[in-house]
């Protein structure tokens, strides 16, 4: 027999709110840093909702605050680019946690190139994907990106930065 999952089943249930958080926050994260291009507007932020979301084509999703501003330049743009950052870089992924804008900004901290599709590319990150948008979701306080990776630069092979080592939590 089926498990009920009606919305009358559910209503009676009550979501233990610490059970939530601590189990959410076991889920394993990388963390990255995307970056966004619009006109002569750059910016990046710490993205660690990032999966492989399929082999052929190759696929990933990620999580975007849906009232940051880098939110709109991907509905707006239909692309980003993802920096995998090295397991020794905490210092240079806590540049982009703070809200700013990236001329002028964070990436006087992180030398950065633009790639084939114009997106920032950090110089000192294992690599970087720039990746072109071919779907989302918008529901709650993030939007779900998947987008087709285009271009791959790999500058050094390495261990990747992951949130659990950084004593850092974001959700739950």
């Amino acid at each position: 027999m089926a498990p009920d999952t009606s919305s009358t089943a559910a209503a009676g249930l009550a979501l233990d709110g610490a059970a939530k958080k601590t189990l959410l926050r076991k889920i394993p994260h990388g963390v990255f840093i995307c970056g966004v291009a619009e006109g002569d507007e750059v910016n990046g932020f710490t993205a660690s909702w990032v999966t492989q979301g399929s082999f052929e084509p190759p696929l990933v999703a990620m999580a975007v605050r849906a009232d940051s501003s880098s939110n709109g330049i991907i509905q707006r743009t239909g692309r980003f680019s993802l920096n995998v950052l090295s397991a020794d870089q905490k210092d240079l992924a806590a540049v982009f946690f703070k809200p700013q804008k990236g001329i002028g900004g964070r990436f006087d901290a992180a030398p950065f190139s633009l790639g084939a599709l114009g997106l920032p590319i950090l110089n000192e990150a294992l690599g970087a994907l720039e990746c072109v948008l071919v779907g989302q979701v918008a529901h709650g306080d993030h939007t779900v990106f998947v987008a087709e990776v285009k271009t791959a630069v790999l500058h050094r092979d390495g261990a990747a930065l992951e949130l659990a080592s950084t004593g850092w939590q974001y959700g739950g």
